[in-house]
């Protein structure tokens, strides 16, 4: 995280590049709100508890300030905001197993949260004079109005084959949530034991989970595959559901697309297993040579996503023709220059320095297990 935070505090004017609509590696920092609904008279216990991680948080690298504010008109309703140097160090402690414990205590006596994370792009008024160190992103990014994220997690050596025939065998849920938010695609993929599920969404993504969570097929399949995970879950405690999905969180770090609509494309995931504490460097990494590729008429890549969660970063690419034509191309890193980076941020099981593309191409890319479009709108 330190390498994180220092590489990120440097000054920096944050151009957005029209072909990437979703970024954490724009250098400008973050504001995060959370909106939290406190059960009934338990305000005193959630205070206390707040103190608590305040006192833990203020220590995280990347970590500015933050603020606690209760509703003047609900007094169950509390907002926790706070400021960080930018979205990577904020990331880093988000999904790590010491911010899974810090918040715990919390839990018990909130009935839902939701959190939400900007960029600053504008800052006006509060006579706080203007230093290098106030990085704002100084033009907006212009989105798709599709939110992406993906959920991981790992079942037992030797239940590979079972849990991809149920995990390919369910009936796909419902597109239509609501009036404002509906599913668009579900792409499903496994490298070994990992499970890797990617979803797009328009509209409200927390709805969207909630609404296929609530299907009773999608519900069997998950109870199904219970007896197989390595992390043991009870769907029917709605604690351990929660750390479940919390640790399952693979969230989508960059995105980026050529702007060229090719009905040849073919979806594809690869798995990059990063060294030790090198995951969002890595994830970084493949955002900036996506981020360049995209401005290549030749490249086979039509879009692509980076997801990246400790030590697990994950690329979802569109791609004409097979991957083995390119595997430069298809592996993010194009420029020759960039493949000895890639092969000291990678496992050593991964990291043979032998410049064999295609070997690592083989040993990043996923199986697909199932992968789902919705029909669109009548």
């Amino acid at each position: 995280m330190t390498a994180i935070s220092e590489r990120v505090s440097e000054p920096t004017e944050q151009q957005a590049s029209k072909r990437v609509s979703q970024s954490v590696f724009d250098g400008s920092r973050l504001r995060v709100v959370l909106l939290v609904d406190v059960c009934d008279g338990a305000q005193q216990q959630f205070l206390e508890a707040y103190e608590q991680m305040g006192k833990q948080v203020a220590s995280v690298p990347g970590h500015v300030s933050d603020q606690l504010c209760q509703s003047i008109e609900n007094p169950s309703q509390w907002l926790i905001t706070s400021e960080w140097e930018s979205a990577p160090p904020f990331l880093a402690w988000v999904n790590s197993e010491e911010h899974v414990r810090m918040v715990q205590p919390m839990h018990s006596c909130i009935r839902d949260t939701r959190s939400l994370r900007f960029h600053i792009v504008r800052e006006t008024g509060g006579g706080r004079p203007e230093s290098a160190d106030r990085r704002l992103q100084t033009s907006p990014r212009i989105g798709d109005g599709v939110i992406r994220h993906a959920l991981t997690f790992t079942v037992k050596p030797g239940s590979e084959a079972k849990v991809a025939e149920l995990l390919a065998g369910y009936e796909s849920p419902e597109a239509r949530v609501d009036d404002t938010t509906r599913l668009l695609r579900t792409s499903l993929f496994m490298h070994g034991n990992r499970v890797v599920r990617a979803i797009e969404v328009r509209g409200d993504l927390l709805a969207a989970l909630r609404h296929v969570a609530r299907q009773p097929g999608i519900r069997a399949v998950e109870e199904a595959i219970n007896p197989y995970l390595e992390q043991d879950r009870d769907l029917n405690d709605q604690e351990s559901a929660r750390v479940f999905f919390t640790r399952a969180a693979l969230p989508a770090v960059h995105h980026v697309t050529s702007g060229q609509d090719d009905d040849r494309v073919e979806r594809h995931a690869l798995f990059y297993p990063a060294r030790p504490g090198q995951g969002m460097k890595l994830a970084e990494l493949l955002a900036h040579e996506d981020e360049r590729a995209a401005d290549d008429p030749a490249s086979p890549v039509r879009r692509s996503t980076v997801f990246e969660r400790d030590d697990v970063v994950v690329r979802l690419i569109d791609v004409v023709g097979a991957l083995e034509a390119d595997p430069a191309a298809a592996l993010g890193i194009a420029d020759s220059a960039r493949v000895a980076e890639l092969t000291t941020l990678l496992d050593e099981g991964a990291a043979k320095k032998d410049g064999d593309l295609s070997r690592l191409l083989t040993l990043a890319r996923m199986d697909l297990v199932t992968d789902r479009r919705s029909a669109p709108d009548a």
